[in-house]
């Protein structure tokens, strides 16, 4: 799950003061699903107002409005789509069999 993820430029070998525990999780279909327990750095990550706004109300406003069409997308591996800002890829570094990675 590892390699694969570095072959795709997921994720990269890193040297990190910080490190979150991992936690793989196998999905119903047999393949696995890396979580990272990053509730330390929430805890000390100051509170942002949404950037998208609460889903039903914004779906309330476009039924009021003329349009004829809408569509709702959910973006498959949404968190790997964003880029992590360099300054900010050592807080998400975790360890997998005494290597250290961090999210690209």
């Amino acid at each position: 799950m590892i390699r694969e993820l570095e072959s795709q430029g997921v994720v990269s070998k890193t040297h990190s003061p910080f490190n979150s525990p991992i936690w793989p999780v196998r999905k119903p279909d047999g393949e696995w699903r890396l979580t990272v327990d990053y509730r330390a750095l929430n805890e000390v990550t100051p509170p942002l107002s949404a950037a998208v706004p609460d889903m039903l109300e914004l779906q309330y406003e476009l039924e009021s409005k003329a349009a004829k069409w809408y569509a709702t997308i959910d973006i498959a591996n949404a968190f790997f789509s964003i880029p992590l800002a360099a300054e900010c890829r050592p807080q998400f570094a975790f360890t997998w069999r005494g290597v250290q990675y961090t999210w690209n």
